[in-house]
Parts: structure tokens; C-alpha cells; sequence
């Protein structure tokens, strides 16, 4: 009786010796080439042999070996309040993987729900793993205390900042995004009965920053707002709460939400009263969630750079020498059809 022969095992690991044997150059030439070090006179044709001959080879440094020698983990340890399993927010998880695996770091991700106790012994068990250095990241703009323990070890702010001693920090730039939902606004023709729907405190720094960008344009244009409509972020909260503002007779010409759950609850308010956007309102939002396309009409929306965010905040953290200093990420605006001249 024949037994099928055993599956092929993995295809054993290219090591470094062969790199450098094939491009015909020393095994530490190899290494100065392929890790990037910039203080050794190596020729461009040698350095252009070694790549050529890693890519050949499908050459893949092995992390485990680099730790030994440089005693760095090459591991980041990612700690979020709810970023990771937040729907919308999970981009900025993405992109930190994304910029880390280019970089061939590990990252560890841990939740932490905003709890103290939790939050220092993930940074105790990531420290326990050899972790060199943290993103601290949070959902929502907001000012954060680092607990001592992180600020020893080097950490770039994603979504957040602090206020005394400054750490590098990447936040989106809410302001100019307030400023070019106003500017579009403003394009279109629409300079009364401009309505904003949402929460603004000062605990919700991304809603005063936004405000803050859409008075200064309609200043600029010798206007302003026509009204506030006070309600959470949510869509039943805008429903009620803009069903009850145009029950007292008020025509806006546009509503600009605070995000796009808000505007979800404002398209259920202004289609019982017959109304259809952008042909008799206009309504222009933030986030840019899939909710955004998945509403009819599709809903203009400035976006969130959530991606853009992990992605740039790892690249800080593994530069050397990284001011510590507030970085903004622009916001870009999609524009679908939610938006149009006033009625």
C-alpha cells in the first residue's frame, strides 16, 4: 500500500550570506546595505547588486536575529482607548500596520476602554514583550495625561495631545476642514439660513475646532450662522431634535453636521416634511463614514484621515529626533450630490 508522499515543508529561509554571495560583495556590506546605514562608503553599484540580489532571492530580514544584535525588539506597541474596534476609527489601526510591516516592525495593539488600571498593565505586558516604543491614540480629539511609565520610553500622540510638556502629536486639521465645508457653502450661492446640527462643548475639541473654521469664512463673506441646533452625535438625537426646530416654521438653506450620523437624522426630519436635498436643502457633513455613501443622495462629507494618521505617527515615531510638536493632517472633502444651490 502507497501512502501520497508528506506536503512540501516551507521553503527554507534565505540568509544574508547568500545575498551577499550572489551580488558578490561581503557579508557586512550586505548588512550595511540592506539596513539602511548611511555612514560606510559603499558604491552605488555595490549597494545596487545587494537590492537586486535581495530581491531575487526574496531575501526577509529576520526580526528575531536584528533584536539580538541591536538588543531592539523592533516591536511597537499601539494602546488606544477604542480605536481598534471602533468601525470607523480602525483605519488609523491600518495604517500604523501598514507603515510598520514597510519599516519590519511588529505592532501590538491594545484596548484599553479609557481605563487606568488597564492601560498600565498593557503597557507593563507590551515593556515585558520588548516593545521600544508607543502610539497613544485615542477616538476622539481630546486633551490626555500619559501615564509616567510611557513617558520614558518614545511615544508619538495620535488623536490626542497633551498640554505642559509637549510629545509629537498627529491630529486632523478640524479647523481647516470646518472652513472648507463653509467655503463650499459658500460657492454655491448659500449665504443665509446656514444651520449646524451637533454638540458643541469644550470637551468635544473636534466640534469647536470645526466651528471655529466655519465662522471664520462666513465672517469673510459678512455672514453667519442662522442657528444652533443643540443634540448628541447620533441620528434619533438630530432627528428630534431638527423635526422640533423646523416645527417652529424656520426654512434653512443648508445644514451643516457636526458627522454623518447627525445628517442620517436630519434627512429622516426634512423627508417627512416633503422636503428633498439638495433641492430644497442642502446638507454638507464630517466623517465621511460608508454611511455617507450609503444614504440617498449621497452625502457630501469632509473625511477623517484616519489612515493617513497610524500611517504618519509610526513614521515619527521610528525617526530619530522628532520635534515634539503638533502635526496636522489635512482633511480631504468628498463631494456627492447632497449639496446644491439654495432653494
Amino acid at each position: 500500500m502507497t501512502h501520497p508522499p508528506p506536503p512540501p515543508g516551507p521553503a527554507p529561509r534565505i540568509t544574508l550570506r547568500e545575498v551577499a554571495e550572489r551580488a558578490g560583495v561581503s557579508r557586512t556590506t550586505a548588512s550595511f546595505v540592506l539596513s539602511g546605514r548611511r555612514d560606510m562608503r559603499i558604491s552605488a553599484d555595490a549597494e545596487g547588486r545587494v537590492r537586486q540580489a535581495a530581491r531575487e532571492l526574496n531575501y526577509r530580514p529576520s526580526l528575531l536575529a536584528r533584536s539580538l544584535r541591536t538588543n531592539s525588539s523592533q516591536t511597537i506597541g499601539l494602546l488606544s482607548d477604542q480605536i481598534a474596534s471602533e468601525m470607523f476609527a480602525g483605519e488609523s489601526v491600518r495604517g500604523a500596520l501598514t507603515s510598520a510591516l514597510q519599516h519590519e516592525h511588529l505592532l501590538f495593539v491594545g484596548e484599553t476602554g479609557g481605563d487606568p488600571e488597564v492601560e498600565r498593565s498593557l503597557i507593563q505586558g507590551m515593556l515585558d514583550r520588548g516593545v521600544g516604543g508607543f502610539v497613544h491614540a485615542s477616538m476622539y480629539t481630546q486633551v490626555v495625561r500619559i501615564p509616567s511609565t510611557l513617558r520614558r520610553h518614545p511615544v508619538v500622540l495620535m488623536n490626542c495631545y497633551t498640554r505642559g510638556k509637549r510629545l509629537p502629536a498627529v491630529i486632523p486639521d478640524e479647523a481647516e476642514g470646518g472652513r472648507s465645508v463653509a467655503r463650499e457653502l459658500m460657492e454655491r450661492g448659500h449665504r443665509d439660513g446656514i444651520v449646524l446640527v451637533g454638540e458643541h462643548t469644550a470637551q468635544a475639541v473636534a466640534g469647536e475646532e470645526r466651528l471655529a473654521g466655519i465662522r471664520e469664512v462666513l465672517t469673510a463673506h459678512g455672514t453667519d450662522l442662522a442657528a444652533i441646533v443643540d443634540c448628541l452625535w447620533w441620528p434619533d438625537p438630530a432627528y428630534r431634535a431638527v423635526s422640533e426646530f423646523l416645527a417652529t416654521g424656520r426654512r434653512p438653506s443648508a445644514f451643516i453636521c457636526l458627522n454623518d450620523r447627525i445628517a442620517f437624522g436630519v434627512y429622516q426630519a426634512v423627508q417627512e416634511l416633503g422636503w428633498r436635498v439638495p433641492h430644497d436643502v442642502s446638507v454638507i457633513s464630517f466623517d465621511d463614514s460608508d454611511l455617507a455613501g450609503w444614504l440617498r443622495p449621497a452625502l457630501t462629507s469632509v473625511a477623517i484621515p484616519y489612515f493617513e494618521m497610524g500611517r504618519l505617527a509610526i513614521e515619527l515615531l521610528l525617526k530619530p529626533d522628532t520635534p515634539a510638536a503638533v502635526q496636522l493632517v489635512p482633511m480631504p472633502m468628498h463631494r456627492r450630490d447632497s449639496v446644491g444651490s439654495p432653494a
